[in-house]
C-alpha cells in the first residue's frame, strides 16, 4: 500500500509514498485513487482517504492536501483547512504534530521535507512547472520560517516518471536551456527529430542538491513503468483512456 524512504525514517516523523494498490476504486481508478478531481465514484475515492490517513494513524479529517496547480506556492498549515478556505498551491508545511500533509500526483514528482530537530515537515508537489518557478526552494523557505534548518531538513523524491518514459519537444527543451544552458544534461535524443527525453527525476534531485540540505534521496521509481502499483498520466495518455487515478505521499510529526 505504501512506500517508505529509509532516508525519512526518524525519531517523531511518519511517512509514506502509497501506491494505486489497497483501495475501492475500480476500473481506471483501481483501486486506491485518493483523486477528488478525477470523476471516480466520490465515495470511493473518500473511502481511500480514509485508508491513507488510517496507514498514517490519523482521522481523515487530519489529511490534509492542497489544490494543485503546478505552482510555485506554499501554505503553511496547523489545522484542517475549512471548507471555504483557498487551498490553491503545491506544497505544504507545518510544525503541527497529529497533522498528515501530502499531495497527489500521477508522474510529477511528490517530495517529502523533515526537520527532526525542529519537528518541521512539508511535503511538495513538483511537476517540471514548478520545479523550475521554485515550489522547492519556497518549500524549504516555509519550512525555515517555522524554525527548520536546512543543514537538518532531509527531503526524499517519491515515484516519479523516469526519463526513458518522458518524451518532449523542442519547445519544452528551449524552455529550461533559456532558464540556464547548463539544463541541456537533462535532455537526451529521443529517435524523433527534434524531440527528447527529458530528465525530471535528475532536474527535481538538482534543485534540491543545490539548497544545501542534510541529505536528498531518490526512491528510484517509475511511475510510467511501474503500472501495477502506480497511475500515470502519460501512460494514460498514450492510450487515450478517459480519465486517471492519482495517488498520494504524505508526512506527519506523531
Amino acid at each position: 500500500m505504501k512506500i517508505e524512504a529509509d532516508a525519512l525514517k526518524l525519531a517523531g516523523v511518519r511517512h509514506g509514498f502509497f501506491t494505486r494498490q489497497g483501495g475501492v476504486s475500480e476500473g481506471l481508478y483501481g483501486s486506491l485513487n485518493i483523486g477528488l478531481g478525477s470523476d471516480d465514484d466520490r465515495d470511493n475515492v473518500l473511502e481511500n482517504r480514509s485508508r491513507v490517513s488510517g496507514a498514517l494513524g490519523v482521522s481523515e479529517t487530519r489529511l490534509v492536501s492542497p489544490y494543485q496547480i503546478h505552482s510555485p506556492d506554499v501554505i503553511t498549515v496547523s489545522a484542517p483547512f475549512e471548507d471555504d478556505a483557498d487551498r490553491k498551491a503545491d506544497a505544504l508545511v507545518t510544525a503541527t504534530p497529529g497533522l498528515a500533509i501530502g499531495v497527489s500526483t500521477a508522474d510529477c514528482g511528490p517530495v517529502l521535507f523533515a526537520d527532526p530537530e525542529a519537528r518541521v515537515i512539508g511535503a511538495a508537489h513538483s511537476g517540471w512547472k514548478g520545479a523550475i518557478s521554485g515550489v522547492l526552494q519556497n518549500t524549504v523557505t516555509a519550512m525555515e520560517a517555522l524554525g527548520a534548518a536546512r543543514v537538518n531538513i532531509t527531503a526524499v523524491l517519491g515515484p516519479t516518471i523516469s526519463q526513458r518514459a518522458y518524451e518532449v519537444g523542442p519547445e519544452f527543451r528551449d524552455r529550461f536551456i533559456e532558464d540556464a544552458q547548463d539544463n541541456a544534461r537533462f535532455f537526451v535524443p529521443s529517435g524523433r527529430a527534434d524531440h527528447f527525453m527529458f530528465d525530471l527525476p535528475g532536474f527535481i534531485g538538482t534543485r534540491l542538491e543545490q539548497l544545501d540540505l542534510r541529505q536528498v534521496a531518490d526512491l528510484g521509481v517509475c511511475t510510467y513503468a511501474d503500472e501495477d502499483r502506480f497511475f500515470s498520466y502519460r501512460r494514460t495518455t498514450h492510450r487515450r483512456e478517459p480519465d486517471y487515478g492519482r495517488q498520494i505521499s504524505a508526512i506527519l510529526l506523531s
